[in-house]
């Protein structure tokens, strides 16, 4: 399969090549898109290229691409970093560069495939590719989410987050020097209409989304922030905050392309999971402490 891709946009000129595959190709990895350039698969006006090569206005950029292989979900063993485990749940700090679930071009190395290594028993209402899956944080987030070992704890924790009483917190640090304390973004969200592997802010055709913030410490020309979602929509917290004009730092899509301290993925991380035990009905709390390279950047800034 071949996929043809003109450089019209203007925010793409000056780009690196494998920055422009990653940010356009949303729906492969970027290892996947590396090995593509290594082996001399992707040409740039009918020769190859290499990732360094800088695109420039109306580049016509040739991607070929093997047809993808079914992901079969095979356990592989993959460490996990489990924070709590009972016959119902298991609660994960998913770290970076960490695909949850099998897709085009993540056929294997997934959550999913650690996690059938781990145990057999997960719930099944999300088919096989999505064994246990409740919900999803993005690739290059870090941090905390819960997966069922049931079909009874999955639907169960399902209305939780439909009912937005499953109670999730970030950490954010994003570009800018945010002077209120706290603030409320009601902006609806639905897919970008220029780019379909982006969402955007979309007052027509959007669903709502709301997240609160609240800023935890300035720097120079940052500032850290808590962020709660009230709904829990498709890259929520990195839409709203590009939209009020504070992208988040490192993220490849939203964020700034330029002057970047960080450039391993969104500084985005899920440190608070709030939720009722199906089974015993109790309030758990869960709390997943800053990964080193997130706590590494705070440290620089200070």
């Amino acid at each position: 399969m071949k996929k043809i891709l003109k450089i019209t946009n203007s925010d793409l000129w000056g780009i690196r090549l494998d920055k422009v595959l990653v940010i356009t190709l949303k729906e492969y990895s970027r290892e996947f898109i590396m090995r593509l350039i290594e082996n001399e698969k992707i040409l740039v006006n009918k020769k190859s290229a290499k990732a360094s090569y800088k695109v420039r206005e109306n580049d016509e950029i040739e991607i070929e691409i093997e047809e993808a292989k079914e992901a079969t979900n095979a356990p592989q063993n993959i460490p996990l970093d489990i924070i709590y485990e009972d016959e119902d749940i298991i609660v994960i700090n998913k770290a970076r560069d960490f695909v949850v679930h099998p897709s085009n071009g993540h056929e294997d190395g997934t959550l999913v495939n650690a996690l059938l290594h781990h145990c057999q028993d997960l719930s099944g209402i999300n088919g096989i590719k999505r064994p246990g899956i409740v919900h999803r944080i993005d690739k290059d987030t870090t941090g905390l989410l819960v997966v069922a070992k049931n079909d009874d704890a999955h639907e169960f924790l399902a209305r939780q987050l439909a009912d937005h009483t499953l109670h999730r917190e970030y950490l954010a640090l994003v570009k800018g020097v945010i002077k209120e304390d706290n603030g409320r973004i009601i902006a609806p969200i639905g897919r970008d209409k220029y780019n379909r592997q982006k969402m955007a802010v979309d007052t027509r055709n959007g669903k709502e989304a709301i997240t609160n913030f609240h800023v935890v410490k300035r720097f120079n020309q940052y500032t850290l922030v808590k962020c709660v979602l009230e709904t829990g929509r498709t890259h929520q917290i990195r839409v709203h905050m590009n939209y009020i004009g504070y992208p988040i730092e490192g993220d490849p899509i939203y964020g700034p392309r330029s002057h970047m301290i960080f450039n391993k993925g969104q500084l985005l991380h899920a440190y608070k999971l709030i939720l009722i035990h199906p089974k015993t009905k109790k309030k758990m709390e869960f709390n997943a402490p800053l990964p080193d390279d997130f706590k590494n950047v705070l440290d620089s800034l200070e």
